[in-house]
């Protein structure tokens, strides 16, 4: 069985666009499909084997000339279709960004074949408040700019750990705190929470409502002494535990 090509999508699609009406032509300044209806603007699809950037790029250059671009491709078969890029959620909410749509293509079957998957929309995006909340949130209590943008392999310095670095590092001090102590500083605002939880290992309980470091602390204070990896926990604050 020879491969398919770019061509062998047409009969189908030119049959789903006959099928409602569309008088079809292909390659019409440049355009791999035009279907004009009435006075309606004319839907434009662009035909290609597999979703990708080129496909992508050429169905936006399309949208100079009308709003209605469909984008389609080969249905994929077989085990990896559901790993295909037409399946993605992520590449359905990109051609609704962009306001293009997604068709798949079964070749031979005519206008049956056709499988609309995205339509073209103009897109409205909502807003997601909570994380927008959270967004501004970690930005706000973040102090100065640990990190550098791109890593991957090195922890994140968030604002939470720049909190539990001020405890560790307060604790460190004096060898041991107290609760009650941290609290008083003003620096740990949180410090019940961050002792209870020690997302990080750092921290173990002496007795009721004191603590002491773990040798993982001691470790990871070295870690990240690094300009702006270790947050100001007071120069002069002192532990009275």
């Amino acid at each position: 069985m020879s491969s398919p090509a770019e061509t062998d999508l047409y009969p189908a699609v030119k049959a789903f666009l006959e099928g409602q009406g569309y008088d079809v032509k292909a390659e019409v300044r440049g355009c791999d499909v035009v279907a004009i209806r009435g006075d309606e603007p004319p839907v434009i699809v662009e035909l290609k084997l597999s979703f990708g950037l080129a496909l992508v790029l050429q169905g936006v250059d399309r949208l100079a000339l009308t709003d209605r671009v469909y984008l389609a491709v080969i249905r994929p078969r077989g085990r990896r279709a559901r790993r295909a890029p037409v399946h993605r959620r992520d590449v359905r909410d990109l051609c609704r960004r962009l306001g293009l749509g997604l068709l798949t293509v079964e070749p031979g079957r005519g206008a049956a074949g056709v499988e609309v998957i995205v339509d073209p929309t103009p897109y409205r995006p909502r807003r997601r408040r909570a994380s927008l909340t959270r967004l501004l949130g970690e930005h706000a209590r973040r102090i100065g700019d640990p990190n550098r943008g791109g890593m991957t392999r090195t922890p994140i310095v968030t604002a939470y750990r720049q909190e539990a670095l001020r405890c560790a590092i307060l604790i460190g001090r004096g060898g041991r705190a107290s609760l009650k102590a941290l609290r008083e500083t003003g620096l740990v605002p949180n410090a019940s929470r961050i002792l209870q939880r020690d997302v990080y290992g750092w921290f173990r309980r002496l007795e009721r409502a004191t603590y002491g470091l773990t040798e993982r602390a001691r470790r990871d204070l070295g870690r990240f002494a690094a300009p702006n990896g270790l947050p100001d926990a007071g120069a002069g604050a002192t532990i009275q535990s």
